[in-house]
């Protein structure tokens, strides 16, 4: 069953647009489909599709403690501007507490370990118990983002947090974001135009330079060109894959 839904998305989801993506997989599931919005430029056009459609689907922000204001005041213009509430998840405060007397408040920039276990406690934790009985999880990951999302796929089982992972928008580029945000009056986070791409939490987190990769403003001070905080890979490290499943 699993296997076979799978299969279906990874057929379906290419030949439809962008409103089709996200109404077939949310028709394609009789369990709960989650949204999860860092408030980035593709989660807010996932949001605003979602919305706008009508869609059963859960609106869900990892609040890691560590955000940038900005992100904060568009949290708040997008509840107003859509009329919608956002669901907040946090770290347990066990978690951080103990995250910070093993590395110090910002222990993350000694070592890749460290950065590991604050995006664990902030981002990973948190994320496990909201998609804790979902049955699919949309997300804005795009092709064209990094060389390793490139690998992804439409639909995939997330072994890791055991539900199907969706990405609606896998075939799009970033000018073709932009484009459909400004054409929809998308509320969108006004650290892009300062050059801050791909925005997560603000100690890790840079505007790049112009040719550089989108992911290269994150955790900018590792070496390690594949820099994800866990939300998309799996125990061997790699990029989830449908083909896992």
């Amino acid at each position: 069953m699993r296997d076979a839904l799978v299969r279906e998305l990874n057929q379906q989801l290419p030949l439809r647009g962008l409103a089709e993506r996200l109404q077939l997989a949310r028709a394609l599931v009789s369990g709960q489909v989650v949204l999860t919005n860092s408030f980035g430029l593709e989660d807010q056009v996932l949001t605003h599709v979602v919305v706008q459609s009508g869609l059963e689907i859960g609106l869900v922000t990892l609040d890691t403690g560590r955000m940038f204001p900005e992100v904060y005041d568009l949290w708040r213009k997008t509840e107003q501007h859509y009329g919608v509430s956002i669901q907040p998840v946090f770290p347990e405060a066990k978690d951080v507490q103990d995250l910070v007397q093993a590395h110090g408040i910002n222990g993350f920039y000694d070592s890749i370990e460290a950065r590991k276990a604050c995006c664990g406690a902030r981002k990973i934790g948190p994320l496990k118990r909201v998609l804790d009985g979902a049955q699919l999880w949309i997300t804005g990951l795009r092709a064209d983002q990094s060389q390793q999302r490139g690998q992804a796929e439409w639909a995939q089982y997330d072994e890791a947090f055991g539900l199907i992972k969706v990405s609606p928008l896998l075939d799009w580029s970033r000018d073709e974001v932009l484009a459909f945000a400004q054409a929809h009056n998308v509320p969108v986070n006004p650290l892009h135009k300062q050059g801050f791409v791909s925005i997560g939490c603000a100690p890790c987190t840079r505007a790049i330079a112009e040719g550089e990769d989108e992911r290269a403003g994150r955790w900018w001070w590792e070496q390690d060109t594949h820099k994800e905080c866990g939300l998309h890979i799996g125990a061997d490290g790699r990029l989830q894959r449908a083909g896992t499943v």
